[in-house]
């Protein structure tokens, strides 16, 4: 004698949650994705010519820091390390060009050196300094 019931029910999966979770991500997606929108607004961006401009006949002003502090001006050692000594090479070499110049400095060489250097051709006008560096061998 067989006392199981007959009526067997079949597993179902319930598609209504899948569905409504499957909207909320739509949304989200919807909601959260920027368009881009780069046509509304022309601008005329200006031209320059690809000859490059020729540089002037004057060699590039150089400022060496020494390890021991003192100053060279485009490779003349200066009398002594005096901020004053310095600005009155840098205003000999450079006349009134205020052009780029560029700070040699010693690794070994103190912080106040290199700031003074900065500080005086900062004083005088010249608005591009840039800082010299060599490229370190990757070690193996």
């Amino acid at each position: 004698m067989n006392l199981r019931p007959r009526n067997r029910e079949d597993p179902e999966i319930n598609l209504i949650n899948f569905i409504d979770i499957l909207l909320v991500l739509l949304i989200f997606f919807m909601v959260s994705t920027t368009f881009n929108q780069e046509g509304r607004l022309k601008v005329q961006l200006p031209q320059a010519s690809e000859i490059p401009l020729p540089r002037g006949s004057h060699e590039p002003l150089v400022i060496t820091v020494t390890a021991d502090g003192s100053y060279r001006v485009n490779e003349r050692t200066l009398i002594n390390s005096s901020p004053d000594t310095l600005r009155a090479a840098l205003l000999k070499e450079a006349g009134t060009d205020r052009g780029p110049v560029t700070i040699r400095a010693d690794a070994r060489t103190t912080h106040q050196a290199v700031v003074t250097a900065m500080d005086v051709a900062g004083r005088l006008g010249f608005a591009q300094l840039n800082i010299a560096t060599v490229h370190q061998e990757a070690k193996p």
